[in-house]
């Protein structure tokens, strides 16, 4: 083992044995080492701005992708069935806390997860994405959506009580898609390049607009509540394509019901909103009620932080693809973006959007060491 993998083993280990493991399946474990470890997680302090041992690291899409033993686990699954399988959920959502020894574990779930439990004609095809067989296109259309209920969602909420018995004190974040983002699938049919569908019907009928972004937040706050009432301990909502629009359609078309999604969480919960192509919407979302704004690689830190004003914490934003390359260059390009992280009131360092499946894992190992390293107080 390398001293990079032993450090991170040796990390894992104190942790574990910091606290006994929650054997009861059926309840949040809520022994008192638990929640002071809790209360300690550097990666909460940092989304509250408080003062951190270290600046925090964890990754997008880091619960599977790039891990061998991820593809192992779900070889032959469907990815809606994995979801709706508690023990395999467990697994996938601890394999890289295990192996990077990062600051925060995320669910494993999928965006279109609560339109599928709602009973929307929904499914995931392998290299294409969300595809819609039903898509909505009229008054009548969003009329008809069926409401999603905490009942719909059990195998949810059991999804989340698996990992914190193992967990112990590493925070477990909880997500859900955005409603334009859920939006766009509904209405395009599947993936888009352009979105023009979702934008003519925003146009030319804001009504029935603003009744399936109703709908939808509606829907989002009753999956990301479900998390929150199992034990997840911060939540991010990603608006995967929202950057398609302009400042002014956002904010008509889509910050009120983005904020509805936040406010009706409890005001406390550790909030991150994260968009692709967001750059001059950070402001916009920082209003829709985030507590921690996630910034993609395209905008440097320091330079968001002046964008959004004084005493927002951001998270990110090292270009994925830099993890493709040479040590060399992750090293350097991560001290950079840690410098430029410092200009905002926290910082949880992250990649600028999910982890790419071609990335070695060893190179997220050495990556969360280096930050932990460069930062430690």
């Amino acid at each position: 083992m390398s001293f990079v993998a032993s450090t991170v083993a040796r990390r894992w280990r104190e942790t574990r044995e910091a606290a006994p493991a929650c054997r009861e399946h059926a309840e949040v474990c809520h022994d008192p080492a638990v929640s002071d470890l809790l209360a300690d997680s550097p990666f909460l302090r940092a989304c509250r701005a408080q003062q951190v041992p270290h600046t925090p690291v964890w990754f997008m899409r880091q619960a599977g992708r790039a891990l061998p033993e991820y593809r192992r686990a779900r070889e032959g699954v469907p990815m809606l069935t994995a979801c709706r399988r508690p023990e395999l959920v467990t697994e996938l959502t601890m394999q890289p806390v295990r192996r990077y020894g990062v600051d925060a574990a995320v669910l494993f779930s999928d965006i279109v997860v609560p339109l599928h439990a709602a009973g929307m004609d929904v499914e995931l095809r392998p290299g294409v994405g969300p595809v819609v067989g039903t898509p909505i296109r009229s008054a009548a259309d969003v009329a008809a959506l069926p409401e999603l209920t905490p009942a719909d969602l059990e195998f949810v909420a059991d999804a989340v009580r698996g990992p914190l018995t193992e967990l112990r004190g590493v925070p477990l974040v909880g997500f859900a898609g955005a409603p334009f983002t859920l939006a766009s699938y509904l209405v395009e049919g599947g993936p888009s390049r352009h979105f023009e569908r979702t934008r003519a019907l925003m146009y030319a009928e804001p009504d029935t607009w603003h009744a399936l972004l109703g709908r939808i937040a509606a829907l989002t706050r009753t999956f990301l509540q479900v998390q929150v009432d199992a034990g997840v301990a911060a939540v991010q909502l990603f608006d995967s394509w929202a950057g398609v629009l302009g400042v002014e359609d956002y904010r008509s078309y889509v910050l009120p019901h983005t904020r509805s999604v936040f406010d009706g969480l409890p005001a406390d919960l550790p909030r991150v909103h994260f968009g692709v192509g967001t750059g001059e919407l950070l402001g916009p979302m920082v209003e829709a009620g985030a507590t921690v704004l996630g910034v993609d690689w395209r905008v440097p830190l320091d330079e968001a932080a002046k964008r959004v004003g004084a005493g927002v914490v951001l998270q990110g934003n090292l270009d994925p693809a830099v993890c493709l390359g040479p040590w060399d260059l992750v090293a350097d390009r991560a001290k950079d973006v840690l410098a430029r992280g410092r200009a905002a009131a926290g910082h949880v360092f992250n990649l600028g959007h999910g982890v790419l499946p071609s990335t070695d894992p060893d190179t997220l190992t050495r990556l969360v060491d280096l930050v932990h390293t460069e930062t430690a107080s």
